[in-house]
């Protein structure tokens, strides 16, 4: 699903590595594509800490302002992104 998202110029995409090695995130990326502009690192947890992850992978959008306004657990499944994200994200002025 995030591979279609990235697809779109009108949605940016951005991931975190969460409790990985950076050399770990990157081959896996290499290997089953990536479809993020950059990626973070939390090697040691402390941004999943601050968001309040309790399981990956997990989702957010973000409003412009940098405001979580939707969190997604678990992956992304096609009725999450046209029944909830596409529109949400019209509705931000994203898409």
């Amino acid at each position: 699903m995030l591979m279609r998202l990235a697809q779109t110029d009108k949605i940016a995409l951005f991931g975190i590595a969460y409790e990985d090695k950076p050399e770990d995130s990157a081959r896996l990326l290499a290997q089953l594509g990536d479809p993020y502009q950059r990626v973070g690192i939390d090697r040691d947890g402390r941004t999943g800490l601050n968001f309040g992850v309790y399981g990956v992978p997990e989702t957010y959008v973000l409003d412009a302002a940098g405001h979580i306004r939707k969190r997604f657990v678990g992956p992304l499944s096609a009725a999450d992104v046209n029944d909830q994200l596409l529109p949400m994200l019209r509705q931000l002025g994203g898409s």
